[in-house]
């Protein structure tokens, strides 16, 4: 196995009850037992939000939630999934003829994007079929990356099963790659973060090519991450893919009015790549080329001189096909300077000046303003949660993951964090909320306050 490849390592089921479990459950319902596990952790994005799809280094962290499978390949061509959360429905297809439905994105999906992506890639004409049962510890649609987490896990088993092997790098980019056939027009983090994760350590991720630096953050502090308690799921709404597009046309109008070569470049990086200029100066052309009145499709195409077919087909996305208009300026605005945000968190981190901390709050805090009133992928829920946190002591806090639901992230002194939790608890948590079914719903808060990370610099 190459050096760079996925770690394989032989367990004790009798010091690991959550994999006891996990193989009991499995006899159960398959009658043999699994052969392998794999595990894939989920992620929090410290910063760098809805930037990686356009190009711009990301800088997240593993967390210890996670998706964990247990295997048995077998000898008939049928992949037979089932799931430890009975409110997962069992799922069974043939591994010859893969169909992903990008109109219901529900949690078996995930699991064939990662299988299709790894059948791909090798072109095997003969694959493996098997009993998989999984368990999952990463909130749902909580902006901690479980889906992701998901199609990274299936692809590993897939990897295993049919004794194949790839580098982690590799394995990233593919995964990547598949989760787009559920429709999420995806840029890597995620799946990058899952791969490349090290103990200890965030991770600064930069593509084309995939790297990932060590981050090494400074001491003092915590980083909690607190669930909204709203779900989001990407697949199933059109939000994010409207930004994905709305950053691919800023792309196209900035490239047009610098006379570059329009039609091919995709990516907001890729236009200050071409110019050769700094964050601060793609900044400044932004205001000088975009107007903050959202943009029409009609003019649009003006602008670029194309009909109004050929931006559809060629341009925007099948989901993203019915959208009337666009708001160009906003969207750029937010990804050049949440692009500076993340380097200039990292220079500080490498640099561990004596008010790191602050510093860092305070780049946190202009990412999540950007977030809000730029990007707009906040919610009311994130918006409250956001300003109990800073309330109640955290240097800096903001939504992470795609937003419009999901977590946040909040960094915390540690010598406040004992308090900080408790007061978060009771303001967010246990407070009286208007709602039908009140009991259920505040239940649901403690059961998401329960399951609260934190996590040491």
């Amino acid at each position: 196995m190459a050096a760079d490849a996925p770690g394989t390592f032989p367990v004790q089921l009798v010091e690991q009850p959550r994999l006891q479990k996990l193989k009991e459950t499995f006899i159960s319902k398959f009658g043999s037992a699994p052969k392998f596990y794999v595990r894939a952790p989920g992620r929090v994005n410290l910063i760098g939000e809805h930037i990686d799809y356009c190009g711009y280094a990301v800088l997240p962290m593993a967390i210890e939630q996670d998706i964990l499978i247990a295997v048995d390949p077998v000898k008939t061509q049928v992949v037979q999934l089932a799931n430890i959360n009975s409110l997962y429905l069992d799922f069974s297809t043939s591994v010859n003829n893969i169909q992903i439905n990008k109109t219901k994105p529900q949690w078996h999906n995930y699991f064939l994007c990662g299988l299709k992506g790894i059948q791909e890639h090798f072109g095997l004409n003969n694959p493996t079929g098997m009993n998989c049962l999984l368990d999952g510890t990463i909130p749902p649609s909580s902006g901690l990356s479980s889906s992701s987490a998901l199609v990274c896990c299936a692809g590993l088993v897939t990897l295993r099963a049919n004794g194949k092997t790839l580098s982690k790098v590799e394995l990233a980019e593919i995964c990547t790659k598949s989760e787009r056939y559920i429709g999420t027009e995806g840029g890597g983090m995620d799946q990058s973060i899952s791969f490349l994760a090290e103990e200890g350590t965030a991770k600064l991720i930069e593509f084309s090519p995939l790297k990932a630096t060590d981050v090494r953050l400074p001491s003092g502090a915590a980083f909690v991450i607190a669930n909204s308690c709203v779900e989001m799921n990407k697949a199933a709404t059109s939000h994010y893919n409207i930004r994905v597009m709305e950053c691919r046309l800023a792309t196209k109008l900035l490239s047009k009015s610098k006379d570059l070569d329009w039609k091919t470049m995709l990516r907001l990086h890729d236009v200050q790549t071409k110019l050769g200029v700094s964050l601060a100066e793609m900044l400044t052309i932004v205001e000088d080329v975009l107007h903050p009145e959202p943009y029409s499709t009609e003019e649009i195409c003006k602008c670029l001189g194309i009909s109004l077919e050929e931006l559809r087909s060629q341009i925007l996305s099948q989901n993203t096909q019915d959208v009337s208009t666009f708001k160009l300026y906003q969207r750029a605005k937010h990804v050049y300077s949440e692009a500076a945000r993340v380097l200039e968190f990292q220079k500080i981190c490498n640099e561990a000046p004596a008010n790191a901390l602050q510093l860092l709050g305070e780049l946190m805090n202009q990412s999540y303003i950007s977030c809000r009133e730029m990007y707009e992928c906040s919610c009311p829920e994130l918006d409250r949660l956001v300003d109990i946190c800073l309330q109640f002591g955290a240097i800096g806090s903001r939504l992470t993951g795609a937003g419009w639901g999901g977590c946040t992230v909040s960094m915390v002194p540690t010598d406040k964090l004992n308090t900080f939790l408790k007061n978060v608890k009771k303001a967010y948590y246990q407070t009286d909320v208007q709602r039908p079914k009140e009991e259920d719903h505040l239940r649901e808060r403690e059961e998401a306050w329960a399951a609260f990370v934190t996590k040491d610099l």
